[in-house]
């Protein structure tokens, strides 16, 4: 098999070179083969079916034992020595973490080996054929028929790899290591506050292809000229002949066809007077085809600008206040890591009616089905990498680890008008070597897309060391589009009172938002508002903190956290937290509490 291009990550004390293949893009509209459902397992927390007794990988071996687990092998005499079966296994769900699943795997952090069996045909218009997980956590390694088709590291973004040589009609068997062990140099770090969700957790799919395909592509406004569609767009393709692009709006009566470059690419512009914007009263859609004389892929793409002014941010050119909510990717439907339609639909129609028009998904990239969501329903998005606390800035494999992570979020989403914020990082503490760290990220960001906005979520601190005003102190704010930081006066700083002693003096010309704010409590715990936990205090705590932050001057927009209660083993209050943050203002069973109502006038009153 062939690979498209070597992802070198440089690890500790040692050079390992992972091959990792260009992602294609926009499999919703593409022809495709569920691999979801029941697969086998084994739990292998000494990763036996990997290393040898000397821990030495058997796929470096010429020819693998059959003791690895990869090769599936069954015993052909009685004499032969197997010591495992996959097929005598257990059977777990497929997309869906091992946590939820399976009692015994509630905590469990290390190596889960998955293996599914199918058979294939080929459709006759189509050659070539990829394997593609939305998602899978953390570490994961992927064979199929006993070969190795590559690594990919990082548990929320997409990755794909070409199995077409590989491939039979009958007895193929997809092997899956999946390894979720926390790390200090991975991304996130060791130290987070959500659950270490394990497993496959997204859609597994077979992927038809022509021979020269369309694989990537980015259609938007102009930035500089919203009344024209600029573009470029990606081949993939076995030989370097020259073929042609037809781009087709047909509502726009837009038809225009393009000769790729030797790279196999092209890039167009093209002017129309007749646009209809993608808006929060009208998020209008268009249908948009591209095709080759092989190939045919439709999308529906929002048409948008999205730009900031001084303290503005601007949709269209009209000034718009972000009244948000941040989200962890949690089901409210069958509990664990959420995965499907449902679970980001539900969602996002309770932030809906919370009166948002806005939503922050935290602290990683969330699954499609968000995003393509807020599309329909006229939400903006914003999308964060999961650089969260204290990443190892200064080991070059965390840095180039974020950065591939955040190239994947970027070439999945970035055709998405609800997206309009990039988010490099969550509440990192300051120092040279995070600066120089998040600034390589926003060049490289803006590099990919000069079309939307970066952030990140700051932290604040005393004004000249007065502990009554606060301001925000920190070089990466000079660099960011939107100023954004997370503050928890009345929780983790001081009582509620202070809120209605704390002023504010920032001092930059941008648009700022509060990322984060809140309180725990649990549901239908009651009490006096002075009294933490229960809901009156989470309610008195959104009052003050509303009227507090309303008199920074610059305020354009706000996510409090958060939602929906999450599950979090950091949380170990017997009877209140048993193992949940209960910053939500709904329960995990989606239960309002009285703050949810505090932030729903809030929401409603403003215009």
């Amino acid at each position: 098999m062939k690979l498209q291009y070597i992802l070198f990550i440089i690890l500790w004390k040692s050079v390992t070179i992972y091959a990792q293949e260009k992602l294609i893009i926009n499999t919703y509209n593409r022809e495709t083969t569920s691999l979801n459902g029941q697969w086998k397992y084994i739990i292998d927390p000494y990763e036996n079916g990997f290393y040898n007794y000397r821990y030495q990988p058997f796929e470096n071996q010429k020819e693998p034992s059959t003791s690895a687990f990869f090769t599936n092998s069954k015993a052909k005499k009685k004499s032969d020595l197997i010591e495992y079966d996959f097929d005598k296994m257990g059977s777990i769900t497929i997309p869906g973490d091992w946590n939820t699943q399976k009692e015994n795997l509630l905590y469990y952090e290390g190596t889960v080996w998955f293996k599914k069996s199918f058979n294939y045909n080929k459709s006759e218009k189509q050659n070539r054929v990829f394997v593609y997980f939305g998602a899978s956590n953390y570490e994961t390694d992927v064979y199929l028929n006993g070969k190795k088709l590559g690594k990919h590291i990082g548990g929320f973004t997409p990755f794909n790899f070409e199995i077409t040589e590989l491939l039979k009609e009958k007895d193929n068997f997809l092997v899956v290591k999946v390894d979720n062990k926390r790390h200090k140099d991975a991304v996130p770090t060791l130290n987070t506050d959500w659950w270490n969700y394990g497993g496959i957790t997204r859609d597994v799919k077979l992927v038809e292809t022509s021979e020269g395909f369309i694989q990537d592509y980015f259609i938007q406004l102009d930035p500089k000229d919203k009344k024209k569609i600029s573009g470029e767009i990606t081949l993939n393709r076995k030989s370097k002949k020259y073929e042609k692009v037809t781009v087709n709006i047909p509502e726009l009566k837009i038809k225009e066809t393009y000769t790729v470059n030797n790279k196999g690419k092209i890039d167009f512009s093209i002017a129309s007077s007749k646009i209809k914007y993608w808006s929060l009263e009208n998020p209008y859609l268009y249908s948009v085809t591209l095709s080759t004389k092989d190939d045919e892929v439709t999308d529906q793409i929002g048409f948008r600008t999205i730009k900031t002014k001084g303290a503005d941010i601007l949709l269209n050119d009209k000034s718009v206040f972000l009244k948000g909510i941040s989200i962890h990717e949690e089901s409210p439907v069958n509990g664990g890591r959420g995965n499907s339609k449902k679970d980001a639909e539900t969602l996002l129609l309770w932030a809906k009616e919370l009166g948002c028009n806005y939503v922050r998904l935290a602290h990683y990239p969330h699954n499609e089905h968000m995003v393509r969501l807020a599309d329909k329903m006229g939400m903006l998005v914003w999308e964060e990498n999961p650089v969260y606390w204290t990443i190892s800035w200064d080991n070059e494999a965390t840095f180039l680890n974020a950065k591939n992570q955040l190239s994947e979020v970027i070439a999945r989403d970035k055709n998405r008008a609800s997206v309009i914020i990039w988010s490099m990082a969550n509440e990192t503490p300051t120092s040279d070597a995070r600066n120089a760290f998040l600034n390589k990220l926003a060049t490289y960001t803006k590099q990919e897309d000069p079309t939307r906005l970066i952030s990140a979520a700051l932290e604040q601190s005393d004004y000249k060391g007065n502990p009554k005003v606060r301001t925000i102190h920190d070089s990466f704010a000079e660099v960011v589009d939107i100023l954004s930081f997370n503050q928890y006066i009345g929780w983790y700083d001081g009582g509620i009172e202070k809120c209605k002693t704390i002023s504010w003096n920032i001092e930059y010309d941008k648009p700022v938002m509060i990322s984060e704010f809140g309180a725990g409590a649990k549901f239908g715990l009651h009490g006096e508002k002075d009294a933490r936990w229960n809901e009156e205090y989470q309610e008195y705590l959104y009052q003050e903190t509303l009227k507090m932050i309303d008199k920074v001057k610059q305020l354009r927009g706000v996510s409090p956290w958060v939602l929906v209660d999450f599950k979090s083993p950091r949380r170990v209050l017997p009877e209140i937290q048993d193992g949940w943050n209960r910053k939500g203002l709904m329960s995990e069973k989606g239960e309002k509490k009285k703050a949810f109502y505090v932030l729903q006038k809030y929401y409603n009153d403003k215009k």
